[in-house]
């Protein structure tokens, strides 16, 4: 499984996703441009001691690099419908996360809507922390995979 992230612009966030990857094994995709630099101070003091724990791969278009995976993949949106928990997830999954300024293209939604899903939350409030919702997704999905993907091979 990897995160994605649409054109992140908090250092903090990202830094805060690289521990969550390092810690569950899972791979981190940054789509450009990217609100910062990755040498950023604030971004290596979140994610200091994991970056060079997880696999971050860069790419410049998102749809294209959906068009020529063979991969399922999900969108993340306050506005979506339907929650997180409808989907069955498995390990090939490519779990994609909007900016936190302006989630995701409407162009995304309009192609492929069937694949947005929500993180149930009430309406009256500002939204979960990206960081927090790439945690809250990637661990259902573990958790419906029974953990299997963090346990080392000999423990399996």
């Amino acid at each position: 499984m990897k995160i994605i992230l649409f054109e992140p612009q908090i250092p903090q966030n990202t830094g805060n996703i690289v521990r969550t990857c390092s810690i569950t094994g899972l791979g981190l995709i940054l789509v450009r441009p990217l609100g910062f630099q990755v040498s950023d101070r604030s971004l290596k003091r979140a994610g200091l001691d994991y970056w060079d724990e997880v696999n971050i791969e860069y790419t410049d278009d998102l749809e294209f690099f959906l068009e020529e995976s063979d991969c399922p993949f999900y969108f993340f949106s306050t506005k979506a419908t339907r929650p997180y928990s409808d989907i069955t997830y498995t390990d090939q999954d490519l779990l994609i996360f909007g900016s936190e300024s302006s989630g995701l293209p409407q162009g995304i939604h309009e192609r492929w809507p069937d694949r947005f899903f929500t993180i149930p939350m009430r309406s009256d409030r500002r939204s979960l922390n990206l960081s927090n919702s790439a945690a809250v997704v990637s661990y259902e999905a573990l958790r419906q995979q029974s953990f299997l993907p963090l346990l080392s091979p000999k423990d399996a």
